[in-house]
């Protein structure tokens, strides 16, 4: 009988045990600092130039084209 104890449990001890932790993130850590009230003074967001990609050499070049030190 006080085997079926443990299983039946389980759920409440974890409930418990998520409860305390938000409790005790609530009253006991610190709090963050406070974010600034004027919305103003951040920069506005500017994306950055797209990277330029390097220009890929032309497929019937590249064919017709001897390799150093090919014979």
């Amino acid at each position: 009988m006080y085997v079926l104890i443990v299983p039946a449990s389980a759920p409440f001890v974890l409930l418990a045990t998520v409860m305390g932790l938000s409790w005790w993130e609530d009253h006991v850590l610190p709090a963050p600092p406070a974010e600034p009230v004027d919305g103003s003074a951040e920069a506005p967001f500017a994306p950055a130039a797209p990277a330029q990609l390097p220009e890929l050499p032309r497929a019937d070049t590249t064919l017709t084209r001897k390799s150093p030190g090919v014979d």
